[in-house]
């Protein structure tokens, strides 16, 4: 597994915002808030079902320079909804590890002709799946703490599902990240910690992300 580092030798994870449950325009004022400190912007699952691509295309147009991850969940018709999100000016999207694994190929070979990245989302994906996703170390892996599971613990997640990860290139972290446990997402060499409501509800939303890049190592250079 790579690991990013800064000058110092100490580790460095990227920071993903991810932007859910708001307006186009707010989202656009919460961009506006932590694009200096945030190295993807995400445009949350649910910003896409309210307001589909033209939440991406708005964004887009804002926001020139700033890495966009869609999260749009594809489970199926992957050609089609990797080719939409690519054109609407997404950098990064997302597919479903419990997807078929030739959804997942596909998703990959869009990605690939569009000069893009994919991220595969972990949710309640069985350590036997995880074995058969290693075909796709090229992508993104996340690991995904759901929402909906209230009162479960992300470190023990992560504790769980780490073994089996350790071979993929690029590790992500979703679900509960705070500044409370950075320093396991560290630990373990995640490459980015995806951060929501922490940030995005917070009273000062530039200074938690302020505080938060700096806890994940203070660096950005573009390259994840």
């Amino acid at each position: 597994m790579e690991v990013n580092t800064n000058d110092k030798g100490e580790i460095v994870v990227k920071l993903q915002v991810a932007i859910d449950r708001v307006s186009i325009e707010k989202a656009i004022e919460i961009i506006e808030e932590v694009k200096d400190y945030a190295d993807i912007i995400e445009i949350g699952t649910s910003l896409i079902k309210d307001f589909g691509l033209e939440s991406v295309r708005r964004i887009r147009e804002k926001f020139p320079n700033v890495t966009i991850l869609a999260d749009i969940k594809t489970v199926d018709e992957a050609e089609y909804e990797f080719e939409a999100i690519y054109k609407a000016g997404a950098d990064i999207a997302t597919v479903l590890g419990c997807a078929s694994l030739e959804t997942i190929r596909i998703c990959k070979r869009v990605a690939n002709k569009y000069k893009k990245d994919y991220l595969i989302d972990l949710i309640e994906v069985s350590k036997e799946k995880q074995e058969a996703l290693k075909e796709f170390n090229d992508g993104i892996i996340c690991v995904h703490m759901p929402s909906d599971n209230n009162g479960q613990d992300l470190e023990n997640l992560i504790n769980s599902s780490i073994e089996n990860l350790k071979s993929f290139n690029r590790l992500a972290v979703a679900g509960g990240v705070t500044k409370d446990n950075i320093n396991i997402i560290k630990e373990y060499n995640f490459h980015i910690a995806i951060v929501g409501g922490a940030i995005t509800k917070a009273k000062d939303i530039k200074k938690e992300a302020k505080e938060l890049k700096k806890l994940l190592g203070d660096e950005k250079n573009g390259s994840f």
